[in-house]
């Protein structure tokens, strides 16, 4: 090779020069600069294709099919490989093909009888071939002419080259992969990444502050008493909000991301410390310790129903709707309830009570709707299939306060008195959690969540008036954000905006944060990456 062509690349030499000109000439022909290519591969003497790939290309597209067996034998050194057989398997497939839409049948069983023992083929390979002929698109199609042939040779040869080995050929697309990989290295070690936004190419990946909700853009001062809950819709077009004064309120949240108060939810004789989004949204759960479950009309603020009453011991703690938003599910603490599936006009579908269903502290359904989660007197956590019965049961050494589930899905989050928060995966893969510090809960229920980009974070409340943000990747806290002056018992991260979070204290407020100043982070703090 000519023109130093051998030499390395790059500042630790790990780039051979030759491969890295053989993979922008790709790129180029890939991206349509086919003179450009052309000119780089005239002047390095260098072939985005192998010698062997072109004659190879130039008989399957000329219909060659012995010259083309040929070449294979020769690039695959074993005839016993698998691939190789795979591959002379499509070749003669698409010969017979041609060979039957030409009405051919005698050649076609000729070529048959000649390839069929080299490829080591038995009578139920020869079938399977068959079949896979008789009933392919291409014999559907009726006679073949030259455009058709054309297209089924080009379908073949792409097909091909996925078999073939390296460096023969080159992956498709390589130097964008290898781009990409270099790009998602990045944002994967950025802790503050939190934007679709396309990344630039001319510098490194970085992001500041700027990118998650860090300081307070609105003070929201309805409530006349603690604030115990506070949850965006799904459409992230609404906030709702519960409170110690008996009431919840539903706010609208406008275009410039100001947030108005639209109802205020006034029928609970009792606090209210748990509300519940339908899937969409046009319908509000609200319920308490002490208190029933309330069903009301998101547009209207009307209440629609009342499950049970208060004199009953209908009593609700925490509640979750199914994808359809015609059924829920709410659980008690007073274990003579249990677990009760609904639909919204108040007639119930299904229970679970006994001696297995004790108090219920908090439960959740998954988006897909497939499995319940529930925690139970204090430290056990169930997640049942509901189709398959399977139930599988997660131990905690700590009273669990609060459980929240990711937006795909997969992931679920709880609160310990122990001052830690556990992220469990769903399918029951990890032996372990992964464990979250930093925040102060030991006295109060405080609840965390999931947000921003892909759920690439933690938020939670804490009983030191803060609220703490944690990136998945590190336990140590993110950010930690102030102005609150008591507990922060609740917060919510927006679902379509993720540089939007809601937070609410027993200081009778709820703070909206928004993006904080577009400095660069001097230093994270404790950046250790989880195990």
């Amino acid at each position: 090779m000519e023109n130093g062509l051998w030499e390395l690349l790059g500042s630790k030499g790990l780039l051979k020069k030759h491969e890295f000109i053989r993979v922008l000439v790709q790129c180029l022909y890939s991206l349509g600069f086919k003179k450009s290519a052309s000119c780089l591969e005239h002047e390095s003497n260098i072939l985005y294709k192998s010698a062997d790939f072109g004659l190879l290309e130039k008989q399957v597209l000329s219909g060659n099919w012995d010259s083309c067996v040929a070449v294979l034998d020769r690039i695959f050194d074993s005839s016993s490989d698998d691939t190789r057989n795979t591959a002379l398997y499509l070749v003669l497939k698409q010969c017979l093909v041609e060979y039957l839409k030409q009405g051919d049948v005698s050649l076609a069983l000729n070529v048959l009888r000649k390839q069929a023992p080299l490829l080591g083929m038995g009578k139920d390979k020869i079938h399977r071939l068959a079949c896979d002929i008789v009933y392919s698109k291409e014999m559907e199609s009726g006679e073949a002419d030259s455009f058709l042939v054309q297209d089924l040779r080009k379908h073949l040869l792409v097909e091909v080259e996925k078999l073939i080995p390296l460096p023969i050929v080159i992956p498709e697309r390589r130097l964008e992969h290898l781009v990409e990989s270099a790009v998602l290295h990045q944002i994967d070690t950025c802790l503050y990444h939190n934007s679709w936004d396309a990344v630039s190419l001319y510098k490194d990946h970085c992001c500041g502050r700027d990118q998650i909700p860090s300081e307070t853009i609105q003070i929201l001062m309805a409530h006349k008493n603690e604030v115990w809950f506070v949850q965006f819709s799904n459409s992230g077009k609404y906030l709702a909000t519960a409170s110690s004064d008996c009431t919840a309120m539903i706010w609208k949240i406008l275009d410039d991301n100001k947030v108005e108060l639209k109802h205020t939810l006034e029928s609970h004789q009792n606090p209210v410390s748990f509300v519940s989004w339908s899937p969409d949204d046009t319908k509000l759960l609200t319920c308490g310790n002490a208190e029933v479950l309330k069903l009301w009309d998101v547009e209207t603020g009307v209440l629609r129903h009342t499950f049970g009453n208060n004199n009953t011991g209908s009593t609700v703690s925490s509640c979750a709707w199914f994808p359809d938003s015609t059924r829920l599910v709410c659980g008690s603490s007073d274990p003579e309830r249990g677990i009760v599936m609904w639909d919204t006009d108040g007639n119930e579908i299904k229970a679970w009570r006994g001696t297995r269903i004790p108090k219920v502290v908090d439960l959740a359904v998954t988006p897909d709707g497939e499995s319940m989660i529930t925690v139970f007197s204090d430290k056990e956590i169930r997640i049942l299939h509901l189709e398959t019965k399977v139930e599988r049961v997660i131990s905690e050494e700590q009273a669990i306060t609060s459980l929240s589930v990711s937006g795909d899905g997969k992931f679920f989050i709880v609160n310990l008195s122990s001052q830690e928060i556990h992220l469990w995966d769903l399918a029951g893969e990890w032996n372990q959690p992964l464990k979250f510090s930093g925040h102060r809960q030991s006295k109060y229920v405080i609840r965390s969540c999931f947000g921003g980009l892909d759920s690439s974070f933690i938020a939670s409340g804490s009983e030191d008036s803060q609220v703490y943000l944690w990136n998945l990747k590190n336990a140590k806290p993110l950010e930690v954000l102030s102005g609150h002056s008591m507990t922060v018992n609740c917060v919510s991260w927006n679902p379509r905006n993720p540089r939007m979070l809601a937070s609410a204290s027993d200081d009778q407020t709820i703070r909206i944060w928004g993006p904080g100043k577009p400095n660069k982070p001097e230093k994270w703090l404790d950046n250790q990456k989880m195990q």
